[in-house]
């Protein structure tokens, strides 16, 4: 799922109050960070002014909606508004959407020269099943004048039907030299001074995704002072990783009140979820050096607790548990 971050910016700090996602999306392919072999190929479909149907697969905040849009403005130059067409699946999943929206886009012939349309379909892997065999038929029926483009985090629930009629495109999780060029460019541009340590904690926050890094930069540059690690924890609701590497450590050298109290304070005084903090143990678990018999058990009951606290369980007796099995390890008397 795509994370949103809410947040207010004061007129009186006298801020831009856009968004900084759609402020800064690249408006062409030649200035999209990342993805290069991908992006280089869709070069190459503008160029020779032959696109197919596409399906663009990947995790969130991995420029796959900027990459259709951007082709779609380098094939179409001034007629884009009148050639292209942005439909988000999430909002309308059945098949009335195809019969009616798409087909009426589809079926009309593109204007000012362009050799045909191009519709974007974001967040497709929520369509129902009729609705994907409808779309199907579509794609089939209007091939020579409309040109369809398949957004979705897994192609596994694309239908086999539409996955062989499309070029295929998997996008990765972008690397950290990436979004951190764009955090820094975009900082300099608004006048907000990002520190190292502020930059490593998006980083971390963010995890391959771009647009997630840059809410949370336009986040914490709200409260007017430099963006350090302790702001952008703070408007993230999340856990600095030092506090959550201090607890899983006293719990493994057995100094449980000590890490209970500091399971406490995440959840009680600093107001961290159970379910973010779950993912969080995940992440440092990795790195703890256990030996690999009792990284399983502990990785196993971290998948475990993450299900219950997902089903509404009570997030510190949960946590607690696994603080327990870290220190008291793998043995089951």
């Amino acid at each position: 799922m795509k994370d949103h971050f809410v947040f207010n910016i004061g007129w009186e700090l006298g801020m831009d109050l856009d968004l900084w996602t759609e402020k800064y999306r690249p408006p062409t392919l030649g200035e999209i960070i990342g993805q290069e072999s991908l992006i280089e190929s869709l070069k190459k479909f503008v160029e020779i002014r032959a696109v197919p149907h596409c399906l663009f697969a990947g995790p969130p905040g991995t420029s796959k909606t900027t990459a259709a849009t951007a082709m779609a403005r380098d094939l179409f130059g001034d007629s884009f508004e009148r050639n292209f067409m942005e439909l988000n699946a999430s909002d309308e999943r059945g098949i009335d959407v195809v019969r009616n929206q798409i087909k009426n886009f589809a079926r009309t012939m593109p204007s000012g020269g362009a050799p045909f349309k191009i519709l974007v379909l974001d967040e497709a892997d929520h369509l129902t099943a009729d609705a994907q065999h409808a779309l199907r038929r579509t794609m089939e029926s209007y091939a020579s004048s409309c040109r369809i483009v398949l957004i979705c985090n897994y192609s596994s629930r694309i239908i086999p039907p539409i996955q062989s009629r499309c070029a295929i495109f998997r996008f990765s999780r972008l690397g950290n030299d990436h979004i951190e060029t764009r955090l820094k460019y975009i900082a300099k541009k608004e006048g907000v001074a990002l520190l190292e340590a502020g930059t490593d904690a998006i980083l971390y926050l963010a995890d391959g995704d771009m647009r997630a890094a840059i809410n949370l930069l336009q986040a914490a540059s709200s409260t007017g002072q430099k963006v350090t690690d302790e702001i952008v924890y703070s408007i993230s609701g999340r856990a600095n990783p030092e506090t959550v590497r201090k607890m899983l450590h006293d719990a493994q050298e057995g100094k449980y009140i000590e890490s209970l109290d500091g399971l406490r304070n995440l959840i009680y005084q600093q107001g961290v979820s159970a379910v973010d903090l779950v993912k969080q143990m995940y992440r440092e678990i990795e790195v703890l050096g256990l030996d690999n018999q009792k990284r399983m058990d502990i990785l196993t009951q971290t998948a475990e607790i993450e299900y219950r606290v997902g089903e509404g369980a009570n997030g510190e007796i949960q946590l607690s548990s696994l603080l327990a099995r870290l220190g008291f390890g793998s043995d089951s008397e």
